[in-house]
């Protein structure tokens, strides 16, 4: 990070608690203009470890029952921003009982004693419109039974936080949290007394996000399928407040919603859960379901990129790759060298994984999960696809941007009447050692049967150089290159017919069999699967084939083939008996 970049950040830092000390002594807001109903979905067993006194943000867990949350020291920076994003309410709200109720309002009002005239890390747009969001979810339950001055002094922080978003929302950063801070502008603006005049510019100012960030595809620039997700609930949430109180939502805004909806729905395994790429997780349990409900689109794509991933999808196999050059700049910051790296899930069971954001586990376990031989893919030994640059930003060295990857990733889906078949190509070695990786991917029309090609080419006469002080500088057994697949925790893994194959044995039943060619090395090594809301990462397995490049052309053939189906009614059969009810 620059000098200048230091003293941009600080700055912006500055302004943004001298607009919120500023506003700290006004009384803009007296009451809800109508009664707010929650839309946010929370955790029933998370509501109850938090009634526990069990407090768990960003992977860290604080045991500290009977203790306001504000009385602890954080951790973490990722504690706090969750403490003060108030993400935490959904969570007590889904318990709906006197007890966490009386946790939640002592909570908001303790939070109101200490930060709010204007201190502490919470006073950042997107935080202050996380914070707004959940506050007017959950008015009722914070107002119900307390004293008018407490519901006085809530309405009042209510409304500094609302002229706090209305001066400062620009001043975030464009994608997620600019969303999150105009959302929570808009639904001050809808629902607060005397806030109504902040409705139309945030509204327009929010088409013009909508047209800026969302791009044809209805993907956004960090193509984090999780943070997509986020982006249209908020969207969904937005277009039903403005309907509900009488106002029509932008073309723009529902044209968004309208390229986002399928997107979301390629990105999405058979079993419900988001394909885990660049910094994204699976997604909070039934949020996907229920926005698209809500959004009212089902439109389905196929045959195309969307976001940069390609799906193939057939019979009760899904398979998701990365099949596009990595984000670049400030959409980077959660990026991962993850480029033709892939997912594959059998029904509601994940079989071949990627390890997943270790951003809940400290920064080594962040660097380590953006790392490419943390994906399943072909991986130069020791070296990623992309690289690591410096820290955009001077308070968190943890933004590092990815650098110097593939820069060319063509694609095809071959036409054919056996299967589904899927090519694709990127140069992100080609700096390395003149080689260019190839996959194919041949799904069969029953989804039973995966069969894949992994090459490593010198596509062009000058790149036969940069190969040749490679492999002369490698010895003579070659370039060591990995193809690594990593493995859910669920999946049970042993080493087969003398070594010539890998047996993985899901919990429904069902046994997939992995092969591969002769010529190559296969072992099975440990991994690592992460998960938010777990205090460590869970330990699995990964299938490593390595092999060395000795030629301008090197190829190696693997597969997997289901040769056991579950033997029991499994919930997807009941499932699909009671959809042709």
């Amino acid at each position: 990070m620059t000098k200048s970049g230091n003293l941009s950040s600080q700055h912006l830092r500055f302004m943004h608690w001298l607009h919120a000390r500023a506003l700290g002594f006004s009384k803009p807001a007296t009451g809800f203009v109508k009664q707010p109903e929650p839309r946010s979905i929370g955790s029933y067993a998370r509501g109850l470890q938090l009634k526990a006194g069990n407090i768990m943000f960003a992977g860290h867990l604080v045991e500290a029952p009977d203790t306001v949350l504000w009385d602890i020291a954080s951790p973490a920076d990722g504690f706090t921003q969750e403490a003060h994003g108030f993400g935490w309410l959904d969570d007590l709200a889904s318990v709906a009982d006197k007890h966490s109720r009386k946790i939640s309002q002592e909570w908001v009002q303790r939070w109101i004693d200490i930060y709010g005239r204007g201190s502490g890390p919470g006073w950042i747009p997107d935080l202050t419109g996380r914070r707004l969001i959940r506050w007017i979810h959950h008015g009722f339950m914070l107002l119900q039974g307390i004293e008018p001055e407490k519901s006085e002094i809530f309405f009042q922080s209510l409304g500094r936080q609302t002229l706090f978003l209305s001066k400062r929302w620009s001043k975030t950063t464009p994608g997620l949290p600019r969303f999150e801070a105009l959302t929570g502008l808009i639904f001050a603006g809808l629902t607060l007394e005397g806030m109504e005049q902040h409705v139309r510019p945030a509204t327009s100012a929010l088409a013009r996000e909508c047209r800026t960030q969302v791009d044809a595809t209805g993907g956004i620039h960090t193509r984090n399928p999780e943070e997509l997700l986020e982006v249209f609930t908020l969207l969904t949430w937005v277009a039903s407040a403005l309907t509900e109180a009488g106002w029509i939502p932008s073309d723009a805004h529902l044209e968004a919603l309208d390229r986002i909806a399928p997107t979301l729905r390629s990105l999405r395994h058979v079993d419900g859960s988001l394909a885990r790429f660049h910094g994204g997780g699976k997604g909070l349990e039934g949020r996907l379901d229920m926005a698209l409900v809500h959004s009212g689109n089902k439109t389905v794509t196929s045959g195309l990129l969307v976001m940069g991933y390609a799906r193939l999808s057939a019979g009760r196999t899904s398979i998701i790759l990365d099949a596009a050059s990595p984000p670049t700049g400030r959409a980077s910051i959660n990026g991962h060298a993850s480029t033709l790296a892939f997912e594959l899930s059998s029904g509601r069971s994940p079989l071949i994984v990627n390890c997943g954001s270790g951003e809940s586990f400290g920064a080594d376990w962040r660097r380590a999960g953006r790392a490419t031989p943390s994906h399943s893919t072909l991986c130069l030994n020791g070296i990623s696809s992309a690289s690591l640059g410096r820290p955009l930003s001077h308070t968190n060295t943890e933004n590092e941007s990815l650098i110097d990857g593939p820069s060319r990733v063509p694609y095809e889906f071959p036409e054919t009447t056996q299967g589904l078949k899927f090519e694709a190509g990127h140069n992100g070695y080609l700096k390395h050692n003149g080689l260019t990786h190839v996959r194919r991917l041949d799904l069969s029309l029953d989804g039973s049967a995966l069969s894949g090609e992994d090459m490593l080419l010198t596509l062009d006469p000058k790149d036969q150089k940069p190969f040749q002080k490679a492999f002369d500088a490698s010895g003579p057994q070659g370039i060591l290159f990995q193809l690594r697949f990593h493995l859910h925790p669920d999946v049970v893994a042993e080493v087969d017919l003398g070594g010539m194959a890998v047996s993985l044995a899901l919990k429904t039943g069902e046994i997939w069999v992995f092969r591969y060619d002769a010529d190559v090395e296969v072992t099975l090594e440990p991994s690592v699967y992460f998960e938010k809301n777990r205090l460590r990462p869970r330990s699995t397995k990964q299938v490593v084939l390595s092999f060395r490049a000795i030629e301008y052309a090197t190829r190696v053939r693997w597969s997997l083939s289901k040769v056991q189906e579950t033997d029991f009614l499994s919930r997807d059969d009941l499932e699909d008996i009671s959809n042709t009810k």
